[in-house]
């Protein structure tokens, strides 16, 4: 079956909220309404620019959806400088990034609270963005299979096939990720076939052949056409090259 790509660009922590307004300004500007129209495009500042970038956006003649980077698990609760579920979705935001390779290794994120964050944007109608990847050591010692099925199984446990299906799954090396090197185009097919797979097993074919895989780690203008012609990576999560948009804009328009 036909997958809409995502691209989705995750600014970390940069840009202000004047910056990022100037940011989605500019990217807009750059952009034509059909290509948005031929692939999901998602922006995802930091929590002090999510209202400004919301705002702008609904007043934009291009669709862009507006994700969060982050969120506890929680609907509420004594979680000083926490983020709930519900709050993003009062913000009108679509999409949450969970898991991050950088929650993981800087903030203790474990797939036991990437799975509680799953459930908890499920139920306040946010669609997930789930990160999973492996270290330079895993790869080298050819464990990156079973790595990214045992991020994916225990993520993924207690979910339903319908919840599977309409999520995102990112498949970030974390070799890849801000260093410049990138996964070779069949080595993000690979893996985007293992996940898929994995799915397969734990939610059926049906679930598999819907839910969206994107690749990130360095990706740029240069690589994504070869990178998005794989059958089943269906988007991009941009980091760096986000946060320019004329390099983003380029990324969004990528060769059918």
């Amino acid at each position: 079956m036909a997958r809409r790509p995502i691209i989705a660009g995750n600014w970390k922590m940069f840009k202000n909220h004047l910056e990022a307004i100037q940011l989605v300004q500019k990217l807009s500007y750059l952009l034509e309404a059909s290509d948005t129209k031929r692939v999901d495009v998602v922006l995802c500042p930091p929590f002090t620019s999510l209202r400004s970038v919301q705002t702008l956006i609904e007043a934009d003649r291009l669709q862009f959806g507006i994700g969060a980077q982050n969120m506890h698990w929680e609907v509420e609760g004594a979680f000083t400088g926490e983020i709930s579920a519900s709050m993003l979705a009062k913000l009108k935001v679509r999409y949450v990034i969970v898991g991050h390779s950088e929650r993981r290794q800087y903030f203790g994120e474990t797939d036991e609270t990437v799975n509680r964050k799953l459930k908890a944007a499920f139920s306040a109608g946010l669609t997930p963005i789930c990160c999973v990847g492996e270290t330079l050591e895993q790869r080298e010692s050819g464990v990156t299979s079973s790595v990214v099925e045992g991020q994916v199984a225990l993520g993924l446990e207690g979910l339903t096939p319908e919840q599977v299906g309409s999520m995102v799954i990112a498949y970030e090396p974390i070799w890849a990720i801000g260093t410049g090197r990138t996964a070779s185009p069949a080595d993000a097919q690979e893996v985007a076939g293992v996940i898929r797979g994995k799915v397969a097993v734990g939610f059926g074919q049906d679930v598999a052949e819907k839910v969206r895989i994107q690749y990130g780690g360095s990706v740029k203008a240069g690589n994504i056409g070869d990178i998005m012609a794989q059958p089943d990576v269906d988007g991009a999560l941009v980091g760096g090259a986000s946060l320019d948009p004329e390099d983003f804009a380029l990324i969004i328009k990528y060769p059918a």
